[in-house]
């Protein structure tokens, strides 16, 4: 799958296409139908379909210091992208520049000019350009007049409210996996390098797997069951994961660290990615680690029988 940058001209055999235009960060079921529309009308018409995506997400520019909330990776997107249909993916590369540019040289020079789109797909409430003043009666009349067709999506409703990320997030936050999954239409999933630790999960007899969690968002702190795909392999993986800063020990450090069921490989430096299905239990810390081994156990039988 091709991986565009905004900044570049679109090469000729991609010019001409579909694009669907928003954040789609966690690609949940309303992401998931603007970009199905984008890429039924490209199959209509014979044309290319693009996916965009902004990096990094505008309220990362605006507020760098602002609790890490990305769902997705760059990487993860582009896969959830191709598994939709599409034929490449758009990075909007959100810098000083990108964000001072009015809203009618948005469409002007970077949608027709330097992207050669023929349409455009957005859902009802994106807004776009300096100040975020254009939105989707501009891209009608604007986009029209300089030959850009455009279509706008819906809201997917669930329960009587929109699906949003920010629906996804709540219920990551909360302990909701299963929520969060619903939603996505998949499972939440932190992807990372293995690290090596203070091996203190293996000198109790439950070896772990160390992955930082980067800009992801932060579920709530505590033990999940979970699948896990070894990137390089495809192998998966069923375990219990401790998500947090383990309270047992000293110095606090936040990590997530799923230990694996019948498993006894080396897995340092390798990239896998951890499904989270079901929330068991809040972190906690127990009066010597004779009560944390005997948790553990019950946390791992636990995870088995809803993995099972």
């Amino acid at each position: 799958m091709r991986w565009l940058d905004h900044r570049d001209t679109v090469p000729k055999p991609l010019r001409g296409a579909i694009i669907a235009l928003g954040n789609f960060d966690g690609f949940h079921k309303g992401h998931q139908a603007v970009a199905g529309e984008a890429i039924k009308w490209a199959q209509e018409d014979g044309r290319p379909s693009i996916i965009a995506t902004f990096d990094p997400h505008p309220v990362q520019f605006f507020k760098p210091d602002a609790p890490a909330f990305r769902l997705t990776t760059l990487e993860q997107r582009q896969e959830l992208y191709l598994e939709a249909g599409a034929t490449a993916m758009l990075v909007f590369h959100f810098d000083a520049e990108l964000s001072g540019l009015s809203a009618e040289d948005f469409i002007a020079k970077i949608l027709i000019e330097r992207l050669g789109a023929y349409g455009v797909v957005t859902g009802e409430d994106f807004s776009f350009g300096k100040g975020a003043k254009g939105n989707i009666d501009l891209l009608r009349s604007l986009g029209g007049e300089l030959g850009l067709q455009s279509r706008t999506v819906p809201a997917v409703m669930d329960q009587g409210e929109p699906v949003s990320s920010s629906r996804v997030r709540d219920a990551l936050r909360a302990g909701d996996p299963q929520e969060a999954a619903r939603l996505l239409s998949r499972p939440f999933a932190i992807r990372g390098i293995v690290e090596h630790g203070d091996k203190r999960g293996r000198e109790i007899g439950f070896p772990t797997a160390n992955l930082a969690m980067d800009k992801y968002l932060r579920p709530k702190y505590g033990i999940y069951a979970v699948t896990t795909t070894i990137l390089s392999t495809g192998q998966v993986l069923k375990g219990a994961a401790n998500m947090g800063i383990r309270p047992q020990f000293e110095p606090p450090k936040e990590l997530l660290e799923p230990h694996f069921f019948d498993f006894d490989g080396d897995l340092y430096g390798q990239e896998i990615e951890v499904h989270l299905h079901h929330f068991l239990r809040p972190e906690a810390k127990y009066d010597g680690l004779d009560a944390l081994i005997e948790q553990i156990g019950k946390d791992c039988d636990r995870a088995r029988e809803l993995l099972a």
